[in-house]
Parts: C-alpha cells; structure tokens; sequence
C-alpha cells in the first residue's frame, strides 16, 4: 500500500502474467507504450474499475511492485475491429503495426474470457507521470 499522495490510488499490472506486465511496463518507461486497452465486459461492479480521464494510477511490475503512476488522458469504447493502426501504434507492443496488434490482442482475450471482433474495448490513452522506486511499495 502506498502512502502520501497516491495513497488509495487504482493499481494494476499490464497484461496476465508477470512476465508480460514486466515487458509492457518498460515499454511504459521508455515511453513506446502510452494507450492500452480492455474487454468492456471486465469493467463490472466488484471487478474493474473503468478509467477516467485525469485519474492517476500506479502500475506495478511482474511481482506486485508499485513501478510507475500513469494518468488517463482519454478514454473511449470501441469494437475490436475498429481499433486504428495510430492506438495500435500508441499501445508500442510488438512491431507496433495493426496488423501485429489484432493478432495478439486476439490471443489475450481468447485466453481471458473470449473473443470477437465486434467485441467492445474501453481504449485508454495515458502519459507517464512518475517512476516509482521499488522502495516505495
């Protein structure tokens, strides 16, 4: 738990293993990864909790650590198959190409609760407000 000024803050790791929120964290850091997306369905009363524009959240790393604090800059719902190639470019994964895009994050949802691609995505941008030392968890 952190204390002081992010005392009570949202916190979450990128991704579904610890592996993958370390790989997509320092994208976070080196500033290649600043959008990121979510199954709508995942945002549920006692589940996720929808980001909004101004909020700042922790990241944290592979084990648990409290990394970095984002803030949101945008949100906005859309179909899989409507994701663009410039927020495939923003989410800095991969080759950072749409086509690259639809196909892992095709295999990230198939693996977390399904997929289709007239599925709804609560698309985020965000812009790196802090890095945390791992002290400071």
């Amino acid at each position: 738990m952190l204390s002081g000024k992010y005392a009570g803050a949202v916190q979450f790791a990128f991704g579904d293993s610890p592996e993958l929120a370390d790989e997509l964290l320092s994208l976070v850091l080196i500033g290649t990864k600043t959008a990121t997306c979510g199954a709508l369905r995942d945002y549920t009363p006692g589940g996720e909790v929808l980001p909004q524009v101004g909020r700042q959240d922790i990241v944290l790393d592979g084990s648990g650590r409290p990394a970095a604090v984002i803030e949101t800059v945008e949100v906005t719902v859309r179909r899989f198959e409507d994701v663009d190639a410039e927020f495939a470019f923003e989410e800095g994964e991969d080759d950072r190409s749409l086509t690259s895009w639809r196909r892992e994050h095709e295999k990230y949802f198939r693996r977390n609760g399904g997929f289709s691609p007239d599925m709804e995505l609560v698309c985020e941008r965000f812009r790196l407000v802090e890095r945390l030392n791992q002290d400071q968890g």
